[in-house]
């Protein structure tokens, strides 16, 4: 029986229960017929209810549009009819005080002014729109009116009805509205009529005055309920104001589609005036009709406002949506709720479906993980084994060389050459398996790579370009320079051998932040090296295994399925990530992502530099800790031939018992402490440092190691370290410096005492 990773008995499935099972002969429901049915019917009860709540929306709007202009043009019939009259009765009471003064010159008005200012009073006072009438001279003096005796001393010579109707113009007989100042100030305009003299000459004008308001109250009235929405005006051919309701501004002037029609002589017509160029705008526009008050230059208008028909059609329109749309809503909520418990219905089969072959790919997943920590584990101990062999033959070389051995440089240097070959792997090792000890320091990466231009060039061959295209504003990054050039070396040799005759390696460098949502497993700065060549590329299932330990697809002695993967643990211990994307016959992408670096880089050595006293003169008391015998044969050898005295022990307790010893034998003491970190016994190597850097003379302390973890701890007890297999000048310049260090102690002592 397959088990769940808890055992449980109850979770077990049948072994010939195939991975592709849907289920236990059950077959499966068809959703997808079930889901469309569903939209189907939601979709219909969402558009037909829509489509004939739109309709009738449709249709009753134009039926609303069609009753306010029927409306405006019953009520500007009416106004005319009764502007009509006004007027014709205007015309008669002008020819009554044209007969009453016929023949009488301004002397002759003037001194019977009493007797035509009744017969004034008797002609225009009966009428509610007849403010005044008046009798004006050639000249425009006021000789005589209904209202004032004696007539108070005014002259309209510079009016603009009575210089049109002096010249004959016919627009005139109707003034502008004025403000009468001789009366209470009441706006007004005048109906006039020449006065002529016997021999046809002008001799004057007579006036009636009408009451704007006359005309506003009885607009008001007309328009009864509607006169929210309605508005009547009474205009002059030109487009002058004389009255209307709502009350207008002095200076407001009348729609430029009435004025053009106005202008053009029209009679009478319906006209739909349009608002601004917004949404909003628009429906402030109006349906307006007019007609010309007989043969006077006047004319009536009415104008509905479309927005009062807006706000009637919508009140009406949401009431008939709440009752179209209340039962629908209904519906679409069985519906919507029908469609979830369909898609409930479907996750559960569907997670019922495939939960034997969950189940066996996460036990997959946990033992291919456990398969990849016994070989990281195997791995890291064959190279910390590994390391401490070429550090014997490493110690060694330098034995013989040390002692001057002829004849045998060739054999030497190929040794050594073996060596370097041999601490690449050991490093490729130690990296897959995480366990590759990490120097981390700030670089600028423009100037570290300009430095390793011509060793990428190396790895890539002859037949392939290196392009490098990084800019100036590259942030730094912190990383360990040595395993970085490490990775472009694996990918540049990856990249050649996938461009057998010749392409192009780029190497990019680019800031960029990782968020959240970019599906990165990391957040944060990063900069990010982007490695691309224009070789064969990878089909999908090799690419899905590229960054796998140990697989390659080289021919046998080629290739040790070590590159990539050191890669990839190198990007992941630093704080980063690797990715790779690639085509057959698309090239391949590598992109590392390191993580941003806020402190300044260190500056990139042009040649390494140590510094070797060769002195043998006054050399140190050496503790040398090494579980190894060759090793520590070794190394003693090396140590004794640079000029210092060596103690040797096996582990850290029996170190700890000879520091203790030396402490009670002042004459003698130790000047420094070599060690291994990974040693038999109770204390390890970095224990045996803490001790040594307590005592009340800390003694110098060079921790040595292959094991990353182990570094990252010695690197907290603030002593030197040097990682397996070090570098002989390396050690050999420590110890001058701590030889120097103590010299000067001493001497400080000295002059002290």
């Amino acid at each position: 029986m397959t088990r769940r990773l808890d055992d449980s008995p109850t979770n077990a499935l049948p072994d010939n229960w195939p991975d592709d099972s849907p289920g236990l002969g059950m077959p499966e429901p068809d959703f997808a017929v079930r889901r469309l049915t569903l939209i189907a019917l939601l979709a219909a009860a969402i558009i037909l209810p829509g489509v004939y709540a739109a309709a009738v929306a449709y249709s009753n709007f134009r039926g609303r549009v069609a009753s306010a202009t029927d409306a405006t043009i019953r009520t500007v019939r009416i106004a005319e009819e009764h502007a009509l009259k006004v007027f014709d009765l205007n015309e008669t009471l002008d020819a009554r005080v044209d007969d009453l003064v016929r023949g009488l010159g301004n002397e002759a008005i003037s001194a019977h002014e009493a007797e035509i200012h009744n017969k004034l009073q008797n002609i225009g006072g009966g009428y509610p729109q007849v403010a005044s009438v008046s009798i004006f001279g050639p000249e425009g003096l006021l000789l005589a009116n209904s209202r004032y005796y004696p007539a108070p001393h005014a002259s309209i010579a510079a009016r603009d009805d009575f210089v049109g109707i002096r010249g004959g113009h016919i627009l005139e007989h109707v003034s502008k509205v004025m403000v009468w100042h001789a009366g209470s100030g009441e706006a007004v305009f005048n109906t006039g009529i020449a006065r002529h003299s016997p021999n046809g000459a002008f001799a004057g004008l007579v006036s009636v005055a009408l009451r704007r308001s006359y005309f506003e109250s009885f607009y008001r009235e007309l328009l009864g309920p509607e006169r929210g929405a309605m508005t009547m005006m009474l205009t002059r051919t030109d487009g002058a104001v004389l009255a209307s309701y709502p009350p207008r501004p002095e200076s407001a002037e009348v729609a430029p589609q009435f004025a053009a029609a106005l202008a053009a002589g029209s009679r009478s017509g319906v006209l739909r005036l349009v608002g601004g160029n917004t949404k909003r705008s628009r429906r402030d526009g109006q349906i307006l009709a007019y007609r010309q008050v007989g043969g006077y230059p006047v004319y009536v208008s009415c104008a509905y406002s479309e927005s009062a028909i807006w706000g009637a059609w919508y009140r009406h329109a949401l009431i008939f949506a709440a009752s179209i749309f209340t039962p629908s809503i209904v519906l679409w909520f069985v519906l919507a709720f029908s469609l979830r418990r369909l898609a409930a219905e479907k996750q559960a089969w569907e997670r019922w479906q495939t939960e034997a072959s969950m189940r066996r790919s996460i036990e997959s997943a946990y033992r291919q993980s456990r398969k990849m920590e016994a070989l990281g584990n195997l791995v890291g101990s064959v190279a910390h084994d590994f390391n401490n062999l070429l550090t014997i033959v490493a110690t060694n070389v330098q034995i013989v060389r040390r002692r001057g051995a002829a004849g045998i440089d060739r054999e030497l240097g190929a040794i050594e050459r073996a060596l370097k070959n041999g601490q690449s792997l050991t490093r490729q090792l130690l990296g897959v398996a995480r366990k590759q000890p990490l120097r981390s320091e700030t670089i600028d990466l423009s100037r570290w790579l300009a430095a390793s231009r011509e060793l990428l060039r190396a790895s890539l061959g002859a037949k392939a370009a290196l392009v490098v295209d990084i800019g100036r504003d590259v942030w730094p990054i912190e990383v360990d320079s040595a395993e970085l050039e490490l990775a472009l070396i694996n990918v540049a040799v990856n990249a050649r051998d996938a461009m057998p005759n010749g392409g192009r390696f780029t190497v990019r460098a680019t800031n960029v932040r990782l968020e959240p949502e970019g599906g990165f497993a990391l957040t944060g700065e990063f900069v990010q090296i982007s490695l691309e060549d224009t070789g064969a590329g990878m089909q999908p299932d090799i690419l899905a295994r590229a960054f796998e330990p140990l697989f390659t697809t080289k021919p046998k002695g080629m290739g040790t399925g070590l590159g990539l993967p050191q890669v990839f643990a190198f990007c992941d211990r630093s704080g980063g990530l690797a990715t790779i994307d690639s085509k057959p016959d698309a090239g391949t992408t590598v992109r590392l992502y390191l993580p941003r670096a806020h402190a300044a880089p260190a500056p990139v050595p042009t040649a390494p530099q140590h510094t070797v006293d060769t002195e043998p003169s006054g050399g140190l008391h050496v503790l040398l800790v090494e579980d190894n015998d060759e090793v520590a044969a070794g190394t003693e050898a090396l140590l004794r031939m640079m000029g210092h005295r060596v103690t040797c022990t096996f582990n850290a307790d029996a170190a700890l018992r000879l520091i203790a010893d030396a402490l009670s034998r002042p004459a003698d003491p130790f000047d420094a402490l070599i060690s291994d970190i990974h040693m038999p016994g109770a204390n390890n190597g970095i224990d045996l440092a803490e001790a040594a850097q307590a005592l009340d003379a800390p003694l110098p302390v060079i921790l040595i190691t292959g094991y990353a973890q182990e570094l990252e701890r010695a690197r907290n007890v603030n002593v030197r370290v040097l990682s397996k297999p070090f570098d002989i000048a390396l050690l050999e310049s420590m110890l001058q410096t701590i030889r120097r260090e103590r010299e000067v102690s001493a001497h400080a002592h000295g002059k002290a005492t």
